[in-house]
């Protein structure tokens, strides 16, 4: 049968929206919709409607004070155990919303990790800092404890810096051993969507790029949100890049874009150095 040109023009069309749909059906990691923290009434991060998608990294970069750490904090409900904290709007995980009241937070932190600014170890062994997540949560029987505690000490880089010292305690470790065993701490539990609030901040630059290498090794299986003030970072690392500026989102935006060819100025003064 003949296919006429017009015919196929519009078939092209037809397959072109039957795939916008689809795009635009595909599930998106973290909805954020009309979103407004305040502690003890002052408003921290204002209105925030901010969409990140499946199996990416996306950086939130802004000047000190704008509200980055406080609106990730939100995304696992790490601010409810803060005092004067309240909160507006939503925010959906996988489409389930956060702040549901049958949420069971501990289930939502296993799902949404999180690694600190500072390395914060648990005054425990360094075996027990990851097999304690696992065996709360039952993810897994005694078993096979040591092999899930090997597999992601191996996978951070570590194992064999520890692999003779792993009834010791972690204090004993370099800083940025310290971090990289938070990171696998937080990896032994499954998480769909891990936060790192300036995880490098306090690293040297070899153990800086060692967790880089390592967090793009992550993606797609793992979605990563990144708070950072290390505009290099962000753009070595990220596919999206949110600028926070006063506690409100000021753009949000592929990295290239957002560094290339921002639309707002106060992005283009940022991220030129012109100010932060």
């Amino acid at each position: 049968m003949e296919i006429t040109k017009d015919k196929a023009i519009t078939q092209l069309d037809n397959f072109a929206n039957v795939n916008q749909l689809l795009v635009a059906e595909s599930p998106k990691a973290i909805n954020v919709c009309d979103f407004t923290g305040r502690f003890h009434g002052r408003t921290v991060v204002d209105n925030i409607n901010l969409e990140i998608s499946d199996g990416s990294i996306t950086a939130i970069v802004g000047p000190s004070g704008c509200g980055k750490s406080t609106f990730l904090r939100s995304i696992n409900r790490m601010n409810d155990r803060i005092s004067g904290w309240s909160r507006q709007g939503s925010i959906e995980l996988y489409g389930e919303q956060v702040y549901a009241n049958d949420v069971e937070l501990l289930s939502l932190r296993r799902r949404v990790g999180m690694v600190f600014q500072r390395p914060n170890p648990f005054p425990m062994s360094i075996e027990e800092n990851i097999a304690c997540g696992v065996r709360a949560h039952r993810l897994a029987p005694r078993s096979h404890m040591k092999d899930i505690v090997r597999a992601r000490l191996e996978e951070v880089g570590l194992w064999k810096a520890v692999s003779g010292r792993l009834k010791e305690s972690p204090f004993q470790l370099s800083g940025g051993q310290q971090q990289l065993l938070c990171l696998a701490r937080a990896l032994a539990v499954q998480p769909e969507v891990l936060l790192l609030d300036e995880p490098t901040s306090s690293l040297d630059p070899i153990s800086t790029q060692a967790v880089e290498e390592l967090l793009k090794e992550f993606v797609p299986e793992l979605t990563i949100v990144i708070v950072t003030h290390n505009l290099a970072q962000a753009k070595r690392i990220a596919d999206n890049v949110a600028f926070f500026m006063n506690g409100s989102l000021v753009e949000f935006g592929s990295c290239e874009q957002i560094f290339d060819s921002p639309k707002e100025p106060e992005t283009a003064k940022y991220v030129s150095g012109i100010f932060g």
